[in-house]
């Protein structure tokens, strides 16, 4: 078994490799100690000119010059297919490649183009990568798993293994998206890291000391390191909005059943109390708002029972922008500075702080938000994750007979423990259903002290205590989590990035906990120096309109549009 594993696994990370064409593949790779930031300069030294031009354009604007003809397709998708390539040796970050089967696509779009003299759809010629949870024809999926190598989601031959694709795959096929690679997850996709046994860790590109983020960590880093444009992840617990924050990007957690998730391979199927949802990773907010328009146009809600008939609303988009710019329009944030559990380490208080500092100049009202029941509303939260005692999860990794990484350790163990009851899953929702209607009143409540009498837009928050987490150091997920449980909406902005000489503890720091006495241990100014630090924007259940306009409006009050 262990000779086994082992070499599917090699033979997958060599596979991974050799689908790199030769002409893209790097000599050497410097340590961290010799190159910690291998964004930017570094890697541009690796493309030509064109190339990076078009990879340092967000995916609107690619859209519009592939739109004008300006840009052929096969360009695009060249320029991205290179880029990805070198991403992937410098970091880590990818587990499936298929660029000729791309450059075919794009081909075919140009063709499309020069025929009919019009765009396929809104994405024609906008490369898109996708964490690998989507299934996509031809291609593998493995979800980090050695067992899941030659099968259908563990499921030996199984016919749908290559030929089967999920829901939102055929939606951006339809738009004219150019799809080319898939990205790393942590097995079982359970981590706020990135790390399995077939590509090991993968790594943030901004700072190499530290996590590219989980689970969606391979978007994060590729998108950082401008491999994409644009991409899709999942968030159960804040996989989404943990790479985001990391590596510099803007991403969004829509509530449950906004947009399609049928059809894509997941841990612990069937367990409904607080579903994983689908949403883009993007260089740009903008760039962000344009993926859940333009799948939201395909009536997803046709193709997939779990999506509620929402389209986009463009009036509830259009309605901040009005009221940001009308000279007596305002905006209300409620700011969390902590969740009282664990402080947010220095970079992350900064930005929270630079952030509220923003809006206040720009007119906004502001108004300190401590939330209701913190604690016991995330036992119901992080409940979840073992209804089934990790049997799910424990049953893919005996496939192979593989290791367990340390990060999922931390929340599974070595083998599985007892499922709860019908009975206890009920008392869990029931509790569940409690806080959020506790939240429900606290928002509401919070009309009494705004100027407007309305309660408080969004509110403004740590996404996790670290700018980035340290290998095997992110332990404290309740700061995007929670979120999870509500089912709200939230956004993440970029801010700042950390720096040695202004983020340290206040003399006399002491932490509350044992928890917070961990993450104040964890800090080290000289490593997470140069590191990006971002903060999380929360709003309602299915305010994803609204919670767009204000991430992109916050942003250009930042200066942080494309950060």
């Amino acid at each position: 078994m262990v000779t086994d594993w082992k070499s599917l696994a090699t033979g997958k990370r060599d596979a991974i490799l050799k689908s790199i064409p030769e002409k893209w593949r790097l000599g050497k790779i410097p340590s961290v100690e010799e190159q910690k930031d291998v964004t930017g300069p570094y890697i541009q030294q690796f493309l030509d000119k064109k190339e990076i031009e078009i990879t340092e354009t967000d995916a609107v604007a690619i859209a519009e010059k592939v739109a004008a003809g300006s840009w052929s397709a096969v360009d695009v998708a060249q320029a991205f297919c290179h880029r990805a390539a070198l991403a992937h040796q410098l970091v880590n970050c990818l587990h499936e490649t298929f660029f000729d089967a791309a450059i075919a696509d794009a081909k075919a779009l140009d063709a499309y183009y020069a025929e009919h003299k019009k765009t396929k759809g809104p994405l024609h010629g906008v490369p898109v990568s996708l964490k690998d949870q989507f299934h996509v024809k031809d291609v593998e999926t493995t979800m980090g798993y050695v067992g899941w190598i030659g099968t259908f989601e563990g499921k030996k031959g199984d016919s749908r293994h290559k030929t089967f694709e999920s829901e939102m795959v055929r939606e951006l096929r339809e738009l004219g998206a150019v799809l080319y690679c898939k990205t790393s997850v942590p097995h079982t996709l359970m981590s706020g890291e990135t790390v399995n046994n077939i590509i090991e860790y993968t790594w943030n590109p901004k700072n190499r000391y530290l996590c590219s983020g989980g689970s969606s960590g391979g978007e994060g880093a590729l998108i950082g390191l401008k491999g994409s444009p644009v991409g899709f992840g999942t968030d159960i617990g804040g996989s989404i909005r943990i790479p985001a924050a990391f590596c510099g990007l803007y991403g969004i957690r829509p509530s449950a059943g906004r947009l399609p998730y049928e059809g894509m391979a997941n841990s612990m199927d069937g367990q409904n109390s607080v579903l994983s949802v689908v949403g883009p990773l993007a260089t740009t907010a903008r760039s962000v708002r344009f993926l859940v328009k333009s799948i939201l146009s395909q009536n997803p809600w046709l193709y997939d029972p779990g999506v509620v008939e929402m389209p986009w609303r463009e009036d509830r988009y259009q309605a901040v922008w009005d009221r940001v710019n009308d000279s007596t329009g305002e905006l209300t944030f409620g700011l969390m500075k902590t969740d009282g559990i664990v402080n947010p380490q220095p970079p992350v208080a900064r930005a929270v702080s630079m952030v509220a500092k923003a809006v206040e100049k720009a007119g906004h009202k502001l108004i300190d938000w401590e939330p209701p029941s913190h604690a016991g509303g995330l036992a119901t939260t992080f409940n979840t994750w073992s209804f089934d005692g990790g049997k799910d999860i424990h049953s893919a990794f005996a496939l192979s007979g593989e290791p367990i990484s340390q990060q999922i350790k931390m929340t599974y163990g070595t083998e599985p423990g007892p499922e709860k009851s019908a009975t206890e899953i009920a008392k869990n929702n029931v509790a569940q259903r409690q806080w959020k209607k506790e939240w429900t009143d606290a928002w509401n409540g919070t009309a009494s002290k705004t100027s407007t009498g309305q309660p408080i837009d969004c509110i403004i928050a740590p996404l996790a205590p670290y700018a980035a987490a340290r290998p095997e150091k992110y332990k404290w997920y309740a700061y995007s989590a929670f979120v999870n449980g509500l089912d709200y909406t939230s956004v993440v902005v970029p801010v700042t990035y950390a720096d040695k000489s202004k983020d340290t503890y206040e003399d006399g720091f002491k932490p509350m906990n044992e928890n917070d006495q961990a993450a104040y241990e964890d800090y080290d100014a000289e490593i997470y120096d140069g590191a990006h630090v971002a903060v999380q924007l929360i709003g309602r259940r299915f305010q994803e309109e609204k919670m767009l306009a204000i991430a992109e409006y916050v942003g250009q009050i930042l200066g942080k549009e494309n950060i």
